[in-house]
């Protein structure tokens, strides 16, 4: 388990139309200063007018790609939070988005550990993508999409398998 002093202090924006979801993380990021927002332009205002170490988006429901978009360009770490969007598709699009972790809202009692890897990939320059890779690994998601799940985007998936050996983030540009 991770040590959660990591998060104490740190200042995070929440974008969920889920207004039990926003206190759900709420409670479990208690540690934090934890900024909440439940639509698009809400979350684009504080994006925008704050500094934030980190931000979970919500990707249905309040226009996450474009949020990400913003955190992005702030250089905010963003992790993707999602249930109606837990697709291999998704998946896909958030990497290359460039976000910093993709988590179905299924692990969100695990949150605080998804976050501390992101923060310490960043502190230490690595991709944070391998560590998620450890946490949920393809059998998690071949339990939900089948055995073939990568076979759609098979270079992609090379790409991407190359990329942490090499220590190199995948991105948008890529």
């Amino acid at each position: 388990m991770s040590d959660t002093g990591l998060l104490n202090g740190k200042k995070i924006l929440v974008v969920d139309d889920e207004p039990d979801i926003l206190g759900v993380l709420e409670d479990l990021l208690d540690m934090c200063e934890v900024v909440k927002a439940a639509t698009f332009e809400e979350g684009k205002k504080q994006l925008e007018t704050q500094n934030f170490d980190i931000a979970i988006l919500d990707i249905m429901g309040v226009d996450g790609y474009g949020l990400l978009e913003i955190a992005n360009r702030r250089k905010i770490p963003a992790v993707m939070l999602t249930a109606h969007a837990f697709t291999p598709d998704n998946l896909v699009k958030t990497i290359k988005e460039g976000a910093a972790s993709y988590i179905p809202k299924e692990e969100i009692t695990h949150i605080s550990e998804y976050l501390i890897d992101v923060l310490i990939a960043k502190k230490k320059g690595k991709d944070p993508w391998e560590p998620w890779q450890e946490r949920l690994p393809s059998s998690y998601f071949e339990k939900r999409w089948g055995a073939a799940w990568k076979d759609t985007e098979k270079e992609f998936w090379e790409t991407f398998k190359a990329s942490l050996k090499s220590r190199q983030p995948v991105s948008k540009k890529d």
